[in-house]
């Protein structure tokens, strides 16, 4: 799945890159980015992040 797929959906905002809030109606409107993903939308997965740590600290240790 890491290998296909190494980004998933923002835990705190769902992938929406922002979070959601309500209006004094109770309406739905865009919040504030979300500070986790930077906006973005996508999170690292845990198996790439340490696919990747495992990676650079070969390359680094080969040097």
């Amino acid at each position: 799945m890491c290998a296909a797929a190494p980004f998933g959906p923002c835990r705190k905002c769902r992938g929406f890159g922002f979070e959601m809030e309500t209006d004094r109606k109770g309406q739905l409107k865009r919040g504030k980015n979300c500070r986790r993903c930077k906006a973005s939308g996508r999170r690292i997965r845990i198996g790439r992040w340490i696919f990747n740590r495992a990676q650079r600290l070969y390359r680094e240790g080969t040097r």
